[in-house]
């Protein structure tokens, strides 16, 4: 089985890989959790934070955005304490603003609306044959990553914004010998 190279030969990145990226994400607030985790994987490689998204999601209240966007220094300082996960102050910070902004834009439905409004509601389809080929950001990332500063988000450059993206099947990038590629290109 051919798999894009960058998942290389770990389980945990195969597993990512092979049931998660690249298919698409409809609920809001699965985008959301995931928007934050690539501000969190800014700087570092997602494999890190792969191995401690269980321990995020039990931090961060299960990614309760109604939860969060009421934190304060007292939540911070306790994250900031926690080693099962990145411990930086402004990564943290900007999760409890971002909270706040996805509530702002209407919540779950709202924002997942907004996000695949950016496509017409359908993936936009890579026709990648080569890892070194893909992109980091592109147009339209750079736009998403503009309105949602604009929304008073924080931690989404166009960088992160296209990794995301492609995480959560807004672009499917997965190259084209890939075993994923087929099915998902046609919708599966």
């Amino acid at each position: 089985m051919h798999r894009c190279s960058w998942c290389g030969e770990d389980p945990v990145y195969q597993d990512y890989h092979d049931l998660e990226w690249g298919v698409p994400e409809w609920d809001g607030r699965a985008l959301w959790e995931k928007l934050i985790l690539d501000g969190f994987q800014a700087g570092l490689s997602w494999i890190t934070i792969l191995r401690k998204r269980d321990n995020f999601r039990t931090a961060f209240d299960g990614f309760d955005p109604e939860q969060i966007a009421r934190w304060g220094e007292d939540e911070v300082a306790r994250l900031l304490s926690d080693p099962g996960i990145i411990r930086h102050r402004g990564k943290i910070e900007a999760t409890v603003t971002n909270a706040q902004a996805y509530l702002d834009l209407g919540g779950s439905e709202a924002f997942a609306k907004m996000m695949w409004d950016y496509v017409d509601g359908a993936p936009l389809i890579g026709h990648y044959t080569c890892q070194k080929d893909v992109p980091t950001s592109s147009p339209l990332s750079t736009q998403i990553s503009k309105d949602l500063k604009k929304a008073g988000f924080k931690f989404c450059g166009p960088t992160i914004v296209y990794a995301w993206m492609e995480a959560c099947g807004i672009i499917m990038n997965h190259t084209t010998d890939c075993h994923r590629y087929s099915d998902l290109s046609e919708g599966g």
